[in-house]
């Protein structure tokens, strides 16, 4: 009888869950109709702390804005206590503004005669102490670690002079009578002659004393500046799970740093040849392994991800375990490399398998095989006839990036006229959801998805799965519009919550 009530459990788990049906939480920066963009205000990265309780998103002026979550500080106690609750079954993650700062200016740099600008590239958090968040944020160029307290703000009490009231025959403590107000010297004394003491002096002089008051204010601070690393413009940067180290990508390198020393890092992967001429692939993306501190993987535009270990060797130019798919033969053409190159990687919360995005297609890989992608999730496959447009419009160089949900059970990226996709990535699964970034995302979807073509290789299942079948739009994309494009997004790394970027406006989901 056991025996009987195990085989259904099981079968049961084995069952893929059901599509998650997603709703439309909140907008910030929402544009009114035929309200014209500004170029600084354009997002261009979001990220979620490790609790999923802070946001915060960079753009093209070199601003880095956070939110915070508030529909389980309105209740009290913790978050972990309310989910023991599940009372966060009954209400979906709700962010409100917090604070902004300017992270980056426009520099030039007058060696190469090149401008550097301020745009946000990647934030990355860092471990929360005392109170006080920490995050890393940088440009082309210049990697910097911001520190952002609130500190209680401080106000002088017991002045001897009335602010508002002048004292004697001159105006000490207000000049706001004058028009041409008296100087002042340094020590105390006044060169005018128009002040007098009061007869028989001032009966107790006071020393005015700063107190603290009960208001806070949000203070962001510039702790260190991690620069002048890096020739070519800065891809990546990652965190070490040790806490105590970072990577930064370029085109060519990759730089190991400590985040408590910012005049010295260490070079760990080269990959320029002693001919330029010789160059025949670059660095797109790097990320660190999320529990192995010795651990990262760094892709290319050539389509391939290179595991690699910092125990082998102090550079790791030589990898651990090289993950590539191998073409069709007869498949190639003019355009097979440029959309072969990955824009974005992403190690799923166990560690276990990575997320590529290249221009084409999401794939799935198992860090312990490296034969190929154990799911491929086709996002662009009908835009292969236009490839020659997207050529000349330089869209086919559009990077994308791609995430995971934190349960490793879905994946999602962007594409164009601000559309995003999430797909099912457990056994079985047939979800194929697209949605539009606006407060109606449902109204792209399709009301039944198409079932996805399965073949088995020898080792593992490879699902391809098409997310384009869009009521109202031909095989071609001629309906798309290639100038509105979502990039930008991030997964709530406990819950089903996905935030993407449209131009500058930050819409948010929940399912």
């Amino acid at each position: 009888m056991n025996g009987g009530d195990e085989g259904a459990e099981s079968a049961a788990q084995a069952s893929p869950p059901q599509p998650l049906e997603w709703k439309f939480s909140q907008v910030f920066g929402e544009r009114t109709a035929g309200e014209e963009v500004q170029e600084v205000d354009i997002i261009s990265a979001i990220e979620f702390d490790k609790t999923g309780d802070h946001l915060a998103t960079g753009d093209r002026g070199g601003r880095v804005v956070l939110f915070e979550r508030t529909d389980t500080k309105d209740h009290g106690g913790s978050r972990r206590d309310l989910e023991r609750m599940d009372y966060s079954t009954s209400r979906h993650p709700e962010f409100r503004y917090k604070t902004e700062f300017q992270s980056h200016e426009p520099e030039f740099d007058y060696l190469k005669s090149l401008e550097i600008e301020e745009k946000i590239n990647k934030i990355r958090w860092c471990q929360t102490a005392n109170g006080a968040l920490f995050l890393l944020s940088t440009n082309d160029k210049t990697i910097k670690f911001w520190k952002v307290q609130e500190k209680k703000v401080k106000k002088i009490a017991d002045m001897n002079v009335d602010p508002s009231k002048a004292v004697g025959n001159g105006n000490v403590a207000s000049s706001s009578n004058n028009v041409s107000p008296k100087p002042y010297l340094a020590n105390g004394g006044s060169p005018s002659k128009e002040f007098s003491f009061p007869p028989g002096g001032i009966p107790s002089l006071r020393l005015p004393t700063v107190v603290t008051s009960n208001e806070t204010s949000l203070v962001a601070r510039c702790r260190r500046v991690y620069a002048h690393a890096h020739d070519y413009h800065i891809n990546s940067i990652s965190n070490n799970s040790d806490g105590e180290t970072f990577i930064s990508a370029d085109d060519l390198r990759i730089n190991l740093w400590n985040l408590e020393i910012s005049n010295q890092s260490f070079n760990i992967v080269d990959v320029k040849p002693a001919n330029m001429e010789d160059l025949t692939e670059v660095i797109t993306s790097a990320e660190f392994h999320p529990t192995h501190c010795n651990m990262l993987a760094y892709s290319s535009s050539k389509g391939s991800i290179r595991l690699i270990d910092l125990r082998q060797s102090a550079l790791c130019d030589s990898h651990a375990i090289l993950f590539e798919e191998q073409e069709a033969p007869g498949s190639r053409s003019f355009f097979t490399e440029i959309i072969a190159s990955i824009s974005d990687i992403k190690f799923a919360k166990d560690g276990r398998h990575i997320l590529s995005r290249d221009y084409m297609n999401l794939k799935l890989w198992d860090i312990n095989m490296d034969s190929g992608p154990v799911a491929t999730f086709q996002v662009h496959e009908y835009l292969r006839p236009k490839l020659c447009d997207l050529y000349e419009n330089d869209s086919i160089f559009d990077k994308f990036e791609c995430c995971l949900s934190g349960d490793g059970l879905r994946v999602a990226t962007g594409s164009y006229s601000n559309l995003f996709r999430v797909f099912g990535c457990a056994p079985g699964s047939t979800e194929a959801t697209t949605l539009e970034a606006s407060k109606n995302p449902m109204r792209r979807q399709v009301q039944t998805p198409s079932r996805p073509s399965r073949s088995l290789s020898s080792i593992t299942r490879v699902v391809r799965r098409a997310g384009s079948d869009v009521p109202g739009v031909d095989t071609n994309g001629n309906s798309f519009d290639f100038t509105t494009k979502l990039l930008h997004l991030a997964w709530h790394p406990t819950e089903n919550s996905i935030a993407c970027a449209a131009a500058n406006s930050l819409y948010m989901y929940y399912a």
